[in-house]
């Protein structure tokens, strides 16, 4: 039998300001993989994480 996918999928989070940033510290993204469900949550998802390469708190959206 073949198992249910479920509701919930993983998620890759991506800095913001780092992408949209040229001159920055270091080379380096920071991403953050976590968990989402598809039924309570459709829409991208937006939250508040550390980033190493710009040395504070910043926010982290939703990639593919």
């Amino acid at each position: 039998m073949a198992k249910n996918k479920g509701t919930r999928i993983l998620i890759t989070l991506e800095c913001n300001e780092c992408r949209s940033n040229p001159n920055k510290r270091s080379p380096g993204i920071s991403r953050y993989l976590t968990q989402k469900n598809r039924r309570n949550n459709p829409e991208r998802l937006e939250l508040k994480k550390y980033c190493p390469n710009c040395n504070r708190r910043t926010i982290h959206k939703e990639i593919k």
